[in-house]
């Protein structure tokens, strides 16, 4: 399947990740590549298998987590969804010649939603 969404899902609380997990092992065309739980394994991770999408927990600012630049400048093809389940908030990153966010629905529909974006988003801001 030459248009699979390839997805590592990172660092959300255990909880948060299962539900993710099984949210997104019910769709097809999206696979999970990867499953980190700790924080300072996202980098390494991201580099050694060059997802399609990033999931992070986002912090209680709600600002872009200094990772999102790091990654987003290396990967730039690459999308993060960042989550703040304890608060029913989330934000979407990407880069084109800038890095870009969007709020994405605290649901399974915008978690879909926003995964889904892939290849849409050109010329979009």
């Amino acid at each position: 399947m030459d248009n699979v969404i390839r997805v590592v899902v990172a660092n959300q609380p255990r909880l948060m990740r299962e539900l993710v997990l099984e949210t997104i092992n019910e769709q097809s065309g999206i696979e999970i590549i990867a499953e980190i739980e700790n924080e300072s394994a996202i980098a390494e991770a991201v580099d050694a298998t060059h997802p399609d999408c990033l999931i992070i927990t986002l912090d209680e600012s709600d600002k872009r987590p200094p990772l999102c630049d790091i990654l987003l400048r290396r990967y730039p093809e690459m999308k993060i969804l960042a989550v703040a389940p304890e608060r029913n908030s989330s934000m979407f990153f990407w880069a084109s010649f800038d890095i870009h966010e969007s709020p994405a629905e605290s649901s399974e529909a915008g978690i879909l939603d926003a995964l889904r974006r892939k290849g849409q988003l050109a010329g979009g801001g």
